[in-house]
C-alpha cells in the first residue's frame, strides 16, 4: 500500500501538506474526510490517528499526525529541494525561528475570523462584536511582526527562496481573506510576498488548494452531528 494522506482542504495545515506533496510530485492517495459531518471522528480514522485530527499520514504500517511533522517527513523521505528546509545551519534556523513563532502567534489568530463569521453561526452561536475587534487587532500586530521581524527586505522569510516557513504562513493568512477581510490591502510588502509565494508554488496549484475557501464555502444549513458540535464548542470557547 502506498502513501495515503488524510486531508480536508478547509484546514490550513491540510492545505500546506497537499500543496507540498503536489508541488514536489510526491505520489499519494488522497483520503478526503468531511469535517463538518465529523468523518474524522470515526473509529476507522481513529486507527490512523487516535487524536482524530487532520492532517494524517499513512505510509504502509507507519502513521503520523500533525502538519509540520508530516511536511518534514515528506521532505526527508522524498529528498525534496533543499530550499524547503535548508541544510545550511543559519538558513534552517531562520525557518525554525519563524515556525516557532508561527504556532504561538499566527496559528491561533488568523483562523479566528472564519470561526466568528462563518463557523460559530452554524451551531447558532453569535460571538460579540468585541471578539472580532480584538481579533482584527491581534491580526494587525502579528502582520507587523511578520513584515518587520521575519520578512524584512527579503523575497521570502528565510532568504531568496520559498521554504516551509512561507508555505505555513500563506495558508494561515488566507483564512481571513476567506471570511471577507482582505488583510493584504494596504500592505504592499506583504502583498508582493504573497505574489512571490503564489508564483513559486504555481498559481494554478495555489488556487486549487484554496478553492473551497475562496470565497468562503457556503456551509449554511449543514447538519452538524453532536460529536462535531462538541469539538466546535471547544474551539469557540477559546475565542471568547
Amino acid at each position: 500500500m502506498g502513501l495515503q494522506l488524510y486531508l480536508n482542504l478547509l484546514s490550513q495545515p491540510c492545505r500546506a501538506v497537499y500543496i507540498f506533496a503536489k508541488k514536489n510530485r510526491i505520489p499519494f492517495e488522497l483520503k478526503t474526510l468531511d469535517y463538518l459531518s465529523g468523518q474524522h471522528l470515526s473509529e476507522d480514522f481513529g486507527r490512523v490517528n487516535s487524536l482524530k485530527r487532520l492532517p494524517a499520514l499513512k505510509d504502509g504500517d507507519f502513521t503520523l499526525a500533525e502538519g509540520l511533522a508530516i511536511l518534514l517527513y515528506l521532505s526527508r523521505k522524498y529528498n525534496t529541494a533543499d530550499h524547503w528546509y535548508p541544510s545550511d545551519l543559519q538558513a534552517r534556523a531562520r525557518v525554525d525561528e519563524y515556525l516557532s513563532w508561527h504556532f504561538d502567534s499566527v496559528r491561533g489568530t488568523f483562523g479566528t475570523l472564519l470561526w466568528i463569521r462563518v463557523l460559530a453561526p452554524l451551531i447558532d452561536i453569535h460571538l460579540p462584536e468585541e471578539a472580532e475587534t480584538r481579533n482584527l487587532q491581534d491580526q494587525a500586530k502579528a502582520l507587523q511582526h511578520l513584515e518587520e521581524k521575519f520578512l524584512q527586505d527579503r523575497d521570502f522569510i528565510a532568504g531568496d527562496h520559498i521554504s516551509l516557513a512561507d508555505l505555513m504562513a500563506i495558508v494561515e493568512l488566507m483564512q481571513p481573506v476567506s471570511a471577507g477581510h482582505d488583510l493584504f490591502e494596504g500592505r504592499p510588502k506583504l502583498a508582493a510576498w504573497r505574489g512571490r509565494v503564489e508564483a513559486a508554488l504555481g498559481r494554478e496549484l495555489f488556487q486549487e488548494a484554496h478553492a473551497s475557501i475562496l470565497p468562503a464555502k457556503d456551509v449554511r444549513g449543514c447538519q452538524i452531528p453532536p460529536a462535531m458540535r462538541d469539538r466546535m464548542l471547544i474551539r469557540i470557547r477559546k475565542i471568547v
